[in-house]
């Protein structure tokens, strides 16, 4: 017989995964040991919580787990989106050339929608002012050469919030707060 902390939901996920996605949605705890911490409000092993982690990403429950820094305070307040008409047969070398430049921190091909949208390669640049992200841009022109038709910089006109997929339900150890937690 299995009983419910066995059984997994529609997304694969058993009562000890489900709870270290809730623990862990609003971030990992800032110390020395998060892996650890997180173990100790779901009840487990510091050591199997990141072994759990690794199989949901292997899995695709999960895709990665990354830092996710507020530009604006870190005093990157100029963010643009980079958008570029670049030739389909070059756009895979490129943009993976792009996306290694110092500066971009998103680099995707996404398709044109003609004959109001040429744009096929987005690269997100971040400054502390803009002209430092049009100095940035200009060496991403550079590096695209002949391969580029044309391009613009759409300047960040506030905040979103950003955070990933949440699961409903409430946190293994409802006296933890998110005040120790990475937003």
């Amino acid at each position: 017989m299995v009983d419910d902390a066995q059984r997994c939901d529609a997304r694969g996920l058993d009562a000890v995964d489900r709870a270290i996605v809730l623990a862990t949605q609003a971030g990992l705890p800032l110390v020395p040991d998060p892996w650890g911490a997180v173990g100790r409000e779901v009840g487990i092993s510091g050591a199997e919580v990141l072994e759990r982690m690794q199989a949901m990403q292997a899995n695709g429950v999960i895709r990665r787990v990354a830092a996710v820094p507020n530009h604006y305070r870190l005093g990157y307040v100029a963010n643009g989106m980079t958008v570029w008409d670049v030739d389909d047969m070059q756009i895979e070398r490129l943009g993976r050339e792009v996306a290694a430049i110092e500066g971009v921190s998103h680099c995707y091909r996404r398709p044109r929608h003609l004959p109001h949208w040429p744009y096929n390669l987005f690269a997100m640049l971040h400054g502390r002012s803009r002209e430092e992200v049009e100095r940035q841009a200009e060496v991403l022109r550079r590096r695209l050469g002949d391969a580029c038709r044309d391009h613009r910089i759409l300047y960040s006109s506030r905040i979103l919030k950003k955070t990933g997929l949440r699961l409903a339900g409430k946190r293994p150890n409802d006296a933890a707060t998110n005040a120790d937690r990475r937003s």
